[in-house]
């Protein structure tokens, strides 16, 4: 299986996050996240390390806001520029917001924080000075696995960092900043019919977000309970898109303590949608965070569960692009990503 990476990805590693409304603590979206992956499937046969290319902003742009990848790009040096105690330290901030847009009649301000607050949802997705290029190299990886699919490979893996389905049109959260998995899909989605399942722990509400009001691409998701989990404002069952779009989303919001058996329910019912959407590939947002004992999840999924969500997708027999989303279970991340893969080789 042709594995996309890229070692850019290294370059974005904030020294803190803010949790819970107001702690200060080390940054769980690490690269040790990836080095562990790496680690599992080297130790097998069947991965094939590949550097992504270079697909320049264009398949960005078709489902990001112009003004909202400038402000990714061009934000750090902007503060830097503007904050002396920033500039004498860099390597011990990371750009957050000031205050929050709650966007019922919001345009973007001059004021960088401002601006920050417009366009980052949370206080996970930091921005330090090598956020963008790892961002761009990440959504590379993505569009990289889905051009194996269109010159005939049946599956290829986006090991994507930092990850991507929780940012929307115009806005990052989540620790995500370009929404990866959506910009593969919409550049397969110009090849043929496309699905997009989303099994992270959480909802992919930028995804959500993006294909909201279209009908050419179906999207599933698979997560927590919003009433108790992140993100909280979206993922909820009865959205079911609108518009042109209307019936071509689906939220599976689950309990807490959800464990195999009730999670291979409703991944069961998501395959019998994707059957009768019948497109011509899938897209796979990989989180690894329903794991039991994942510190951001609280689900009860074990590796053997894991192995068989692999197996019923695959059972799809669809060209599937698989792209990296959340998992922060360090230890066990690996050896969870390489069984579920398995079923792909």
């Amino acid at each position: 299986m042709k594995i996309f990476y890229s070692e850019s990805h290294r370059s974005h590693y904030p020294p803190f996050e803010v949790f819970d409304g107001g702690i200060r603590v080390p940054y769980f979206e690490n690269p040790d996240r990836m080095d562990q992956i790496l680690t599992a499937l080297k130790r097998t046969q069947w991965a094939d390390f590949i550097q992504p290319n270079d697909f320049g902003l264009d398949p960005i742009l078709a489902i990001h806001d112009r003004d909202y990848i400038n402000f990714l790009a061009s934000c750090w040096d902007e503060w830097l520029a503007s904050d002396p105690e920033v500039a004498t330290a860099p390597e011990k901030h990371a750009f957050l917001p000031a205050t929050f847009a709650l966007r019922r009649k919001a345009r973007p301000t001059t004021s960088l924080r401002g601006r920050g607050g417009y366009y980052i949802m949370d206080l996970s997705a930091c921005i330090v000075e090598g956020t963008y290029q790892a961002a761009l190299a990440s959504a590379n990886c993505a569009l990289s696995a889905a051009s194996a699919l269109v010159n005939g490979e049946r599956s290829a893996f986006g090991l994507c960092r930092p990850p991507g389905h929780h940012a929307g049109k115009d806005y990052a959260g989540g620790y995500c900043f370009i929404n990866n998995a959506a910009v593969a899909a919409n550049w397969l989605s110009k090849k043929g019919r496309t699905a997009i399942l989303d099994v992270d722990y959480h909802a992919g509400n930028g995804t959500q977000d993006i294909f909201y009001e279209r009908g050419d691409v179906l999207t599933i998701s698979i997560h927590g309970d919003p009433d108790f989990e992140y993100p909280h404002y979206i993922g909820f069952a009865e959205e079911i898109g609108a518009g042109a779009g209307l019936g071509f989303h689906r939220n599976f919001p689950l309990p807490k303590d959800t464990g195999d058996e009730a999670y291979l329910s409703a991944l069961e019912e998501a395959l019998q949608m994707i059957r009768a959407f019948a497109p011509d590939y899938l897209v796979v947002s990989l989180g690894a965070d329903a794991f039991d004992g994942d510190p951001l999840g609280m689900f009860r999924v074990t590796r053997n569960g894991f192995h068989e969500i692999g197996n019923r997708i695959a059972g799809l027999n669809l060209p599937t692009a698989i792209i990296m989303e959340g998992g922060y279970a360090n230890e066990a991340l690996g050896h969870n990503i390489q069984t579920l893969l398995e079923n792909f080789k």
